[in-house]
């Protein structure tokens, strides 16, 4: 369901990208999650599309940054649980390592990167506010694989002790709760600001357009191509399109396709990303 401007939240995905776009909260946000000082934050990049080749699925990333010392952050917001996030990350993880390696650069120099999803639910329901995952070696679990990739699941409705009270201060804040200290204050002061801006206000409107013709044309093609091929694969495919472009809950996908609900969450689950 689409959401008026006027009522948009940080965690919205639009508003995320539009403030993290800005190193004076991205930078201070990933030093509050990983518990590290970074010296500085090199050209934010909102939205950024990866594209491999003509060939492969292109990947969007909601926030991509660098910093000075050889290290990726892609920041993601995700709001609905109806994705296969774990393969998501690995996934991304993959797109990121091969955008650098077509400028040139050889697999030794592949940058130290993070993979962070910032989930308004508890993905694995454990509790927990944040969970780290490093490859590491089964039978000795003290024993890194030393590849430099880090995954983080982070999750505003923990209930665990797990995370500093800062941490725990700026997940509440994601999660809809008042400000509580000067960062997140600033960020809430941040969000009016955005939603007082018109160009902001053109931009997502224009991007919610965007995404109803996107629907409506794959409505369309399921429908026309179901003349040849059978109502049955039509509706398919529509629904497969409709699930890669990654923005529609289960029921908008199962009201666009015609599917019903059950088979829409089994085709769900085998998305590879």
């Amino acid at each position: 369901m689409e959401k008026a401007f006027e009522e948009l939240q940080i965690k919205d995905d639009f508003m995320f990208s539009v403030i993290m776009r800005n190193p004076k909260f991205c930078k201070p946000f990933l030093e509050r999650v990983l518990e590290i000082k970074i010296s500085r934050i090199e050209y934010p990049k909102s939205q950024e599309t990866i594209d491999i080749s003509a060939d492969a699925k292109s990947v969007r990333l909601d926030i991509y940054v660098e910093d000075g010392n050889d290290t990726v952050y892609n920041i993601e917001m995700q709001t609905t649980e109806n994705r296969n996030l774990p393969k998501r990350t690995r996934y991304y993880q993959g797109m990121i390592d091969l955008n650098i390696l077509e400028k040139g650069e050889n697999y030794k120099d592949l940058k130290r990167s993070f993979v962070i999803f910032v989930c308004t639910f508890d993905l694995f329901g454990e509790g927990r506010h944040i969970y780290t995952f490093e490859n590491r070696c089964l039978q000795n679990l003290e024993l890194g694989l030393g590849d430099d990739t880090t995954k983080i699941i982070l999750n505003t409705k923990g209930t665990m002790d797990d995370v500093t009270p800062e941490m725990k201060t700026l997940l509440d804040f994601i999660d809809g709760k008042e400000p509580e200290d000067d960062f997140t204050r600033e960020l809430d002061e941040a969000v009016q600001s955005v939603r007082k801006n018109e160009k902001w206000r053109l931009d997502y409107m224009t991007l919610q357009m965007k995404f109803q013709e996107k629907y409506e044309e794959g409505f369309e093609t399921g429908r026309e191509t179901g003349i040849g091929i059978g109502v049955e694969s039509a509706k398919l495919e529509t629904a497969g399109r409709l699930l890669e472009m990654g923005k529609f809950s289960l029921e908008e996908v199962a009201a666009g396709s015609g599917l019903p609900l059950e088979k829409v969450q089994e085709l769900a689950g085998k998305q590879p990303v």
